[in-house]
């Protein structure tokens, strides 16, 4: 009999302070080369959407996301992402457990966008805000209140903002250019329009860039971004997949241009250097955060009424 985590399942067991933690942890271990991450494979459906296959494989555990990425699903009422998890033994390969990919999915953005804004933001950041109140940017709030701070939220749809506030304890930004003018700014929109041009960031701040998780999507204008410090969750993928693609496409950036957050956590590369840096955070997502919550949700297990499947 095999454990089913339902979102309602995964959410009750992997509180996002926690997921902070773990998400450190596998960047961590990544970078010292604990944990592997073969390539994630996409298979296009596009325009409508696409279909990502992400395996990882550390602590004694290997992991397979199969997941969706349909950004014209809400107008349908269903989520943009959906799909599954699976995680096997990686002694005997017997399968341990499914989880529902979506809200794994959501755990981990929120903790990625908030462990950088920490990692990378000034010690003395004051204002936190979220742009975009999906699944997705409801989980970065979440995870900035239980990490102490209270989020600012906008999104272009403002009760959808202001049912994500009252939920996780933020407030409701005035406008977005409020909210865009965040000491640590989180950005988790479709990708479909740059929200930061030209010579918008201000001296000290941090963006989390959570959106352009694939071809063709951006949030923030390539000369933007050659402005500031850069990071990534992985440089591979980023750079074909991410925000940082178009940027080297362009020749505006290379490889030396761009951190990974392990090497910053592990202390082999360069963080802030200066209250004055922009340091900006290019997300794709990677499998080996997903493992990360999905360990997480394993440990805590007993906690939850799971439902067993045969298979």
């Amino acid at each position: 009999m095999i454990p089913l985590f339902t979102a309602k399942d995964v959410y009750a067991a992997v509180p996002p302070e926690h997921a902070v933690d773990a998400v450190r942890e596998a960047f961590v271990a990544y970078a010292r080369g604990e944990w592997t991450m073969p390539p994630k494979v996409y298979v296009t459906a596009y325009p409508a959407g696409d279909f990502r296959a992400m395996p990882a494989l550390g602590a004694g555990h290997a992991l397979l996301k199969w997941v969706t990425s349909f950004p014209g699903n809400p107008a349908k009422g269903i989520p943009t992402v959906m799909g599954v998890v699976l995680v096997s033994s990686a002694e005997d390969g017997r399968l341990l457990a499914l989880l529902d990919a979506g809200a794994v999915t959501s755990i981990r953005t929120g903790a990625a966008a908030v462990l950088a804004a920490e990692t990378l933001g000034r010690a003395d950041a004051q204002t936190a805000a979220v742009v975009g109140a999906g699944v997705n940017g409801e989980a970065a709030a979440r995870t900035f209140a239980a990490r102490g701070r209270e989020p600012l939220v906008w999104d272009i749809d403002g009760t959808r903002a202001q049912a994500v506030a009252e939920r996780v304890g933020g407030r409701v930004a005035a406008t977005r250019a409020d909210a865009l003018a965040a000491d640590l700014l989180v950005t988790v929109t479709p990708g479909r329009e740059v929200l930061l041009p030209e010579g918008s960031l201000r001296p000290g701040q941090h963006v989390s860039l959570m959106g352009a998780d694939g071809p063709g999507k951006a949030e923030i204008a390539v000369a933007e971004l050659a402005r500031g410090r850069l990071y990534c969750d992985d440089w591979e993928q980023a750079s074909h997949g991410g925000e940082l693609a178009a940027a080297v496409a362009a020749g505006a950036i290379e490889r030396a241009d761009v951190a990974q957050i392990g090497d910053v956590l592990i202390g082999s590369a360069e963080g802030r250097q200066s209250p004055a840096d922009i340091t900006l955070f290019d997300s794709t997502g990677l499998a080996l955060q997903d493992l990360a919550v999905a360990l997480i949700a394993l440990e805590r297990a007993g906690a939850v009424d799971l439902q067993m499947i045969d298979l």
